[in-house]
């Protein structure tokens, strides 16, 4: 569900609306068509129990989003700015410092660059990558720049990109 809900709903020729949405019951019949047989039931199980709650369901329950995440650029999580905290966390692995450095956070192919309230969170994330390494960045210091946070409906917060005079990076 996060291939397609998040990155490439042609794989099984499902449209999305402009605010990320697909119609619950197109999204299991056209997985079926595509050898991915889902219940209903299936389906709100993952909405459920996912740990990340990476999908959410309408008030109705006739549609599903993923709640952050996207590549697609032309969705718009109709999200509205939010004050972030002092600080929040980016895990991150230790090869991409570096660069990191010159550049900052940049969203690379998703829409946005994914913050934590938790370092905990921050390091889980970053040791998918290799070795981990979690930043700390100077939210509100970024915030009283003029750059706008949002807040996920899972909890991630997200930002544009995050330049290098907001990062500690120790």
């Amino acid at each position: 569900m996060s291939l397609v809900l998040r990155h490439a709903p042609e794989t099984i020729g499902l449209g999305l609306d402009e605010n990320g949405w697909a119609e619950v019951d197109q999204l299991l019949a056209k997985a079926a068509l595509h050898g991915k047989a889902l219940t209903r039931a299936d389906l709100l199980a993952v909405v459920a129990d996912s740990d990340k709650q990476r999908f959410a369901l309408s008030p109705d329950g006739q549609r599903i989003r993923a709640n952050q995440g996207h590549s697609i650029a032309a969705v718009d999580l109709a999200l509205t700015p939010v004050a972030p905290p002092e600080f929040l966390y980016h895990g991150t692995a230790s090869r991409f410092l570096a660069s990191i450095v010159t550049t900052g956070l940049r969203p690379g192919s998703r829409n946005h660059v994914h913050l934590s309230l938790q370092t905990e969170t921050a390091v889980n994330v970053a040791t998918r990558h290799g070795k981990p390494v979690v930043l700390t960045v100077l939210a509100g210091a970024m915030h009283a720049a003029g750059h706008l946070f949002y807040l996920s409906e899972n909890k991630v917060w997200l930002t544009a990109n995050v330049p290098p005079q907001f990062i500690r990076f120790d």
